[in-house]
């Protein structure tokens, strides 16, 4: 999973594709910063639908770039958990659809859940992430 560093250079690094300049960044980390931004496009709207606040985004963002970089296939190949959210076991976000392993808009709309009734709102849960390492 990325660390914020990298997760940096990767916004950096689609900044200068979408510039046309050539520095160092590679297709592949463009691209990561491309779907990254695309899924927290996807999730802006569903997480104002809740109610919840930019403050409440912030923290939703800043949780799910330590998850998963907002990868929607991102796997931990020790834990096995999976996706944006890296659901444990990543078969749980069936509950909100079949394409659970493909599709971004269902793994938000399976973490927004979780968040809401485990903890009620995303800075709740980033909370618990500083103070406990996991969510």
């Amino acid at each position: 999973m990325p660390t914020l560093r990298r997760t940096s250079a990767l916004i950096a690094a689609a900044t200068l594709v979408a510039a046309g300049t050539t520095g160092t960044a590679s297709a592949a980390e463009a691209q990561t910063a491309g779907i990254k931004e695309r899924n927290k496009a996807i999730a802006r709207p569903m997480v104002a639908k809740r109610g919840w606040s930019r403050t409440q985004f912030r923290c939703l963002e800043k949780l799910w770039n330590r998850e998963s970089g907002w990868h929607h296939r991102a796997g931990n190949r020790y834990s096995g958990a999976y996706g944006i959210p890296q659901a444990l076991p990543g078969r749980k976000m069936a509950s909100h659809g079949g394409d659970w392993r493909t599709n971004p808009r269902t793994q938000i709309s399976w973490g927004l859940s979780y968040i809401k009734s485990r903890y009620g709102a995303p800075c709740r849960a980033w909370g618990h992430f500083l103070a406990r390492g996991w969510y």
